[in-house]
């Protein structure tokens, strides 16, 4: 029987690190086999292109170099680590995946959706996520959440506006979708914010039986 795939999603700030683990001691405790791996990167060919993309160094660096950049991890990914584990039967959870190109390279570059659209295609194939959770929060209390924590990434450096039209292009691919998209308030406290995804977990579980 074939794993599922399951995707954490959110802008910066939105506590994905901790709320990963507590999912994927859920399943763990559910008795599912989970691998547990990160966008981009999850391979060693892949967490060199992730070192590349967060780079502070790199800002001369086009959208459609990042683009690229991303498929290329992503399709390494896939072969090397997703597939394989999806068809043995472990389930995957994956710390953002191609929903976070739309939302960053899309919303936030400016890029035309149909291209990244023509890129997943060639990429995944019929591959998507079964379930993707969405932290989601305001910008501005996810970036002063990601400025305590650690220097700025490439990314992180971007101005507020960015940021604003990344998480309105995630609010766009969650409406589009609303069978696989859980929107979780992301702005209040883990502890609530882990009740929140505990309820949705429970249910998913319940139907995968």
């Amino acid at each position: 029987m074939r794993g599922r795939f399951i995707t954490l999603e959110g802008g910066e700030g939105a506590g994905k690190s901790s709320n990963l683990e507590h999912i994927h001691r859920r399943l763990s405790a559910a008795g599912k086999r989970v691998i547990r791996t990160r966008e981009p990167g999850g391979t060693p060919l892949g967490e060199q292109l992730r070192a590349l993309l967060l780079d502070r160094s790199q800002s001369a660096m086009v959208a459609d170099t990042e683009l690229l950049l991303m498929f290329a991890a992503r399709a390494q990914h896939l072969g090397e680590l997703i597939v394989p584990a999806l068809e043995r039967g472990d389930w995957v959870l994956c710390d953002r995946f191609t929903d976070a190109t739309y939302a960053y390279q899309g919303g936030g570059r400016g890029i035309d959706p149909e291209r990244i659209r023509v890129l997943e295609q060639w990429v995944q194939r019929e591959l998507r996520p079964d379930l993707t959770l969405l932290l989601d929060l305001p910008v501005e209390q996810g970036l002063q959440r990601a400025g305590a924590r650690s220097d700025p990434d490439r990314f992180e450096q971007e101005q507020e506006d960015f940021f604003r039209r990344v998480r309105d292009a995630y609010h766009a691919r969650a409406a589009q979708e609303p069978e696989r998209f859980r929107l979780i308030d992301a702005s209040r406290p883990l502890p609530e914010v882990q009740a929140q995804i505990d309820q949705v977990l429970d249910a998913y579980l319940a139907e995968a039986g």
